[in-house]
């Protein structure tokens, strides 16, 4: 991508107001009511946001002096975030490989509950798309611990500001953000 960090995180903006932010009354996972909804999957997996989120979150784990083996984190949202940012590695190295974390143990062949090239002992940062509560990237941070991942942190395309940064940094995990709810709103 030639397009400046601020350019592009501008045009990531414009895609997740035009595509993924609604105004309205909605019931979120967390069971809490909203006038607002953001289902940023709209824009994670269409063609641009892919390239933008790539780019734009491997900067920002660069930029927090991470150094991630792997990225991922609970499917279904985390999914197009680390497959995005792990494309955008190959392009400029060091690679980082992507991963998903499933809801619950398959109950079939392996029974694993972390899918892709995931390595006991490797260095994480958990993704996510939306962090409203936190309880989503805290779900996949015990995941990845349980099978011997090392959590540097955890990246999000947005950030609600409801207090689920808050509730990841309070059990001792730096987060990064590329957008937040204040500029969805404007």
């Amino acid at each position: 991508m030639t397009a400046p960090d601020d350019t592009a995180r501008a045009e990531l903006v414009a895609l997740l107001r035009e595509h993924s932010f609604r105004r309205g009354t909605f019931t979120l996972a967390s069971g809490r009511q909203s006038p607002y909804y953001v289902d940023a999957r709209r824009t994670t997996m269409s063609a641009r946001g892919m390239v933008l989120v790539g780019e734009l979150g491997l900067a920002a784990i660069r930029n927090a002096g991470w150094a991630p083996t792997l990225v991922g984190g609970l499917t279904l949202g985390a999914d197009p975030v680390a497959y995005a940012i792990a494309a955008a590695s190959a392009r400029r190295p060091p690679a980082v490989d992507g991963f998903t974390v499933r809801k619950a143990p398959k109950d079939h062949g392996t029974g694993r509950r972390i899918e892709g090239p995931f390595l006991s002992g490797g260095a994480v940062v958990a993704v996510e798309d939306v962090i409203t509560t936190g309880a989503s990237a805290l779900k996949a941070i015990a995941a990845i611990r349980a099978e011997g991942g090392h959590v540097l942190g955890v990246l999000a395309v947005v950030d609600r500001e409801e207090g689920g940064r808050e509730v990841i940094e309070a059990a001792g995990h730096r987060v990064a953000v590329l957008v937040r709810m204040a500029d969805l709103i404007r």
